[in-house]
């Protein structure tokens, strides 16, 4: 059961906490959840048994510095102390390979929200092969112009205190940012979704909105610009299937204008097998707001798609 807290020892030396939810009926296929920055992957509960309901296994798990997974070379808030978004993305190739060993001959999706789409896509550039589609959802590739500039203020945040320490001025960059961006809003994470109960339940659970890392903000400015390069993207074979989605008011997106552009990215690039959705009204947690039961059938029709061709 998904609630359940199961153990995996990764490669990179990370004890993986994850969660898992079995498939009801005849399997489809297997979905990993990628959660995003400063939440874990319980949160995923809802969107993992809507998808076993339907026939697929689901995997979700917390990154390293993220909820119950615990790593020799990360704090809080840390992928690792260098290396920490190739340590990420192998430590997704870890459940990956436990997921399809559970479950053999079914074809892998990788799913990702937020940071976890910067990690989806990351790990596409690497492994693309591994998996027969990757859903990029809510994230902004788009700001990669911007990325040095956000590597010049952490550089004097690590000289000035290091890199093993919360930063604090990406948050207020970031976060504070878009959550002064909401109209009327009621609390400064407002972005995240329509709805003030989940936006209370954010706020109250204990696992979430920790403060991040120095180094792993560099790891996030890191994988922004690898997942913006024409010629890391190009590795990623031209047929493979991805998924875009964001939502009109995240202004973590600028309103869903980053979806856009990495859609049009890829699509010059000669990606033939993009789905792109933006939905109007929603906020930053699409698995969290009033679109959430939209987004997972449109999600699960876009999987269908892919499974049953395999």
């Amino acid at each position: 059961m998904f609630e359940t807290t199961e153990i995996l020892k990764s490669p990179t030396g990370a004890t993986l906490a994850y969660h898992a939810e079995e498939a009801g009926g005849t399997p489809r296929g297997i979905v990993l959840v990628a959660h995003g920055m400063s939440e874990h992957s319980k949160r995923y509960a809802r969107f993992a048994g809507q998808l076993a309901a339907h026939g697929y296994h689901v995997y979700a798990w917390d990154h390293r510095g993220h909820g119950e997974t615990k790593a020799p070379d990360a704090v809080q808030g840390q992928f690792a102390r260098r290396d920490g978004l190739d340590a990420v993305i192998a430590d997704t190739m870890a459940v990956r390979a436990m997921a399809a060993a559970n479950h053999p001959g079914l074809p892998v999706l990788l799913f990702g929200h937020s940071m976890g789409a910067m990690i989806c896509l990351n790990t596409a550039l690497k492994h693309a092969d591994s998996f027969a589609g990757f859903a990029v959802w809510n994230f902004d590739f788009g700001t990669a112009s911007s990325m040095p500039l956000m590597r010049m203020v952490l550089a004097v945040e690590r000289w000035l205190k290091g890199s093993d320490v919360p930063s604090g001025i990406l948050p207020r960059m970031t976060f504070d940012a878009w959550g002064k961006a909401i109209p009327g809003h009621r609390t400064l994470l407002d972005w995240l979704s329509n709805i003030p109960e989940e936006v209370d339940a954010y706020i109250a659970d204990p696992l979430c909105g920790f403060p991040c890392t120095v180094s792993l903000w560099f790891d996030v400015a890191d994988g922004v610009v690898r997942g913006a390069d024409t010629a890391r993207l190009s590795r990623i074979p031209k047929d493979k299937p991805i998924m875009l989605v964001g939502g009109g008011k995240d202004p973590a997106t600028r309103g869903g204008k980053g979806v856009h552009w990495m859609e049009d990215r890829m699509k010059g690039l000669g990606f033939a097998h993009i789905s792109k959705l933006v939905y109007p009204e929603a906020r930053h947690e699409t698995l969290n707001d009033i679109v959430a039961d939209k987004a997972t059938a449109d999600f699960l029709g876009w999987a269908d798609g892919i499974c049953a061709a395999r």
